[in-house]
């Protein structure tokens, strides 16, 4: 009687298990298994919605998981702006319990108006002074060329450190599966893609992986992709994750297996950022015949 008590118990904890969405066992290390799904997977397709409602101005405090690339995701803002607030240089990292400043809506536009201040000035009464005193001042030139020939020998040394330098010419499906639910620019901020459990998911364009977890609500187990300094690619839902962050992947490369990680069935939900804003992906995407 006790053995099938135990094997019922058993029983019972698979069929839980399979309901979640994800297999602990096709975690990677990356992955945080105590995360495998969210409330939105009991929600209505119609009315799921994608990422924590983190809202720029708002300090944030950095916890285990999170990239700065991940985070601008979720806010909407272009990952660069995020940087530049907060005095953040490549190769962008980010440490647990370091409080970021979300407020770029108020900084970008005094940028703005204080370099429009600074150039006005210069362009109206330094020419005639300039002249008069361009002999004693013979420095200036010399500076000149010495940043320009340093900025010519960082930029030559790029892309030898860096994949992700140069823009798209051709974008790839991600997966072979049917449009099934096509973008929205309040609701559903990309596309979703039908398919078997276990299907190829690849990537759309050679670039840098940036984000691969489950901390990102709404998307289950979650890889972002930076292309350029322009295209972040994300791809959600995954059953499994085959590349980990700052892995450089090619065009095409499989990099997950279609799943139904933080949603009610299998499907690959595909979204393209351009300066951290979502744009439709078939407007890019190939055709298909």
């Amino acid at each position: 009687m006790q053995i099938c008590k135990t094997l019922s118990a058993i029983a019972l904890a698979a069929g839980l298990l399979g309901c979640s969405g994800a297999n602990p066992d096709n975690l990677r290390p990356w992955e945080d298994a105590s995360q495998p799904s969210t409330p939105n997977a009991t929600r209505p397709e119609s009315l799921k919605t994608y990422g924590s409602k983190l809202r720029p101005g708002r300090p944030y405090v950095v916890i285990r998981g999170d990239t700065l690339y991940a985070i601008a995701f979720r806010l909407g803002i272009d990952f660069k702006e995020l940087a530049a607030r907060n005095n953040i240089g490549p190769p962008f990292t980010i440490k647990v319990g370091q409080t970021l400043s979300t407020d770029i809506a108020v900084v970008t536009p005094s940028e703005k108006n204080s370099s429009r201040l600074t150039k006005t000035p210069k362009s109206k009464k330094t020419p005639s002074k300039v002249s008069k005193t361009t002999k004693p001042t013979v420095s200036s030139p010399k500076s000149s060329k010495v940043t320009t020939a340093i900025k010519k020998s960082s930029s030559a040394s790029k892309p030898r450190s860096n994949v992700v330098t140069q823009p798209v010419s051709r974008w790839r499906w991600p997966s072979e599966g049917k449009v099934i639910r096509t973008y929205s620019s309040n609701l559903h901020k990309g596309i979703d893609l039908s398919g078997d459990r276990g299907d190829p998911v690849r990537a759309v364009a050679s670039g840098k992986v940036v984000y691969a977890g489950t901390g990102v609500t709404g998307y289950g187990s979650l890889l972002i992709i930076k292309h350029n300094d322009t295209y972040l690619s994300a791809y959600g839902h995954n059953e499994r994750l085959l590349v980990s962050e700052n892995t450089s992947v090619t065009a095409g490369q499989q990099i997950a297996t279609m799943g139904s990680s933080g949603t009610d069935s299998v499907k690959l939900h595909f979204e393209l950022r351009r300066r951290g804003k979502p744009v439709d992906p078939l407007t890019l995407l190939p055709m298909r015949r």
